[in-house]
């Protein structure tokens, strides 16, 4: 991109992701923040004004933009981007891509027909400790996979289930590194915003993933067991520790023999980035140039599948399982 002309780009909705995408566009060189939407007027001018950009009319944004953000409530997301590719502009619209894979299917092929790109927020793909799991991914022979994205319940109302909300990162996470799973079993804490999933795959590779709105300790880690090492991702951290075992051995100690098996482990030097701002400047790159990028519809549509997989997974595992009186 020329460093002369910055690219047009606009969000729709500024709520509490919302303004992050405004910020982030207003802080990049490359990007120019033409306008902002928000069915709350007030809000939309206060974030425009944060941003030295405008608050605009919906048709008016887009008449202005060439690329657009889309981070408005899941049950809006269908509309919305049905509106911006029928104006021709390109769209990232927060994850799950829509609230239903069929109407997912529709937006992805509306795009391609209308030569619109279409991405998806699924922003943990731009953390710099996946993209270093995802390097070193090859040279592994992966056992299992386990992931735990926890924490209190939000200050603020969400429609959608810890599923669709929480655990979605690390489903796009795991199925960016590994195909989708042969079987999938799936449990609801009862009465509480707590699943735990289990995905099984043809090799006998395990995948156990949970998330949780009940628990009072914030948790966003991942663990990766391979037949040469285990691999610990803290995604709040942005850091990756690599245990190897060693050989155990006894030791003699003033006339004691004693068992000793020590852990080494490796500490990857990782750069800290703000994953949004990665995510955004990508998306910007590959609207100006036409490359492709990480996160494509048809990602946003498999993620949001598995999702509604493990949903009807628990949602199966309820209904079999007597009434809990509490």
């Amino acid at each position: 991109m020329s460093e002369t002309a910055p690219f047009s780009v606009g969000v729709i909705g500024v709520g509490s992701m919302g303004r992050h995408h405004a910020r982030v566009y207003h802080e990049l060189p490359i990007a120019e923040l033409v306008g902002i939407h928000d069915v709350d007027t007030d809000r939309a001018r206060e974030v425009a004004t944060d941003n030295n950009s405008r608050a605009l009319p919906l048709p008016d944004l887009l008449a202005e933009a060439d690329a657009v953000s889309v981070a408005v409530p899941t049950e809006y997301h269908e509309d919305l981007v049905r509106t911006c590719i029928d104006a021709g502009v390109d769209v990232l619209v927060e994850k799950p891509i829509t609230g239903d894979p069929e109407t997912g299917r529709e937006l992805v092929d509306m795009a391609e027909e209308a030569g619109v790109r279409l991405h998806v927020g699924h922003v943990e793909r731009f953390n710099p400790a996946v993209t270093a799991l995802t390097e070193m991914i090859g040279e592994l022979s992966p056992v299992a996979l386990s992931a735990r994205r926890l924490g209190p319940p939000p200050g603020r109302d969400i429609a959608d289930g810890p599923v669709t909300d929480l655990m979605i990162h690390d489903i796009d996470v795991l199925l960016s590194l590994f195909d989708e799973p042969s079987e999938v079993t799936a449990a609801y804490a009862n009465g509480h915003p707590h699943v735990s999933a289990q995905l099984r795959y043809d090799d006998g590779f395990l995948a156990t993933l949970t998330a949780s709105r009940a628990s009072q300790k914030r948790v966003r880690e991942l663990e990766l067991t391979a037949e040469e090492c285990t691999v610990s991702l803290d995604y709040t951290d942005q850091s990756i520790r690599i245990h190897r075992r060693t050989v155990p051995e006894y030791v003699q100690q003033n006339g004691d023999v004693r068992f000793r098996n020590r852990s080494v482990v490796e500490l990857p030097t990782i750069d800290s980035v703000e994953p949004l701002k990665e995510e955004l400047s990508t998306f910007i790159e590959a609207c100006a140039t036409g490359e492709d990028h990480p996160v494509s519809g048809e990602d946003g549509l498999r993620a949001l599948k598995m999702a509604r997989r493990i949903q009807r997974a628990a949602a199966a595992d309820d209904a079999s399982r007597p009434e809990v009186s509490r």
